[in-house]
């Protein structure tokens, strides 16, 4: 028996990154001009300051939990109106951008059919309040439950 051994494959020509790094040089682009993952309702335009909400959504077992749906409203709107609607990524958490200065919001999680790693159905414990004072970065958490 002979063992061959074949070269790993090289990657692909950086060209995209050579072409961004140029167009930021000659002052075309700008570094942060692109938005992270803007939802069709965002009301954050670019080049105004915004603040972040991000949070991490947390099982029962302390483990983050993937694709749990959080709906954002601010506190002076009614129950059934969600101003902003984000999933939970692979590692739990999530991000959205709001508009800067000061205001107080509410996030629930949309836990309809998300079951823990027993099959039991989860549920949110409570509603998170979240303040945010100007143009920051605040974090929070989601706690599921059975």
């Amino acid at each position: 028996m002979k063992t061959v051994t074949t070269p790993k494959p090289r990657p692909p020509f950086p060209f995209f990154r050579i072409l961004a790094a140029a167009l930021i040089s000659l002052g075309v682009a700008e570094v942060g001009s692109v938005p992270l993952r803007a939802s069709p309702n965002q009301q954050v335009k670019p080049g105004q300051p915004y603040a972040v909400i991000f949070g991490t959504v947390w099982g029962p077992d302390n483990q983050p939990v993937y694709g749990v749906t959080v709906k954002i409203r601010r506190a002076t709107d009614k129950p059934k109106k969600t101003r902003w609607e984000v999933y939970s990524d692979h590692h739990g958490e999530f991000a959205q951008r709001v508009p800067a200065g000061e205001g107080n919001y509410i996030l629930t999680a949309n836990v309809k059919g998300v079951k823990g790693p027993d099959g039991r159905p989860l549920h949110l414990v409570q509603d998170v309040k979240v303040h945010v004072y100007n143009d920051e970065r605040e974090d929070t958490g989601l706690h599921l439950t059975y």
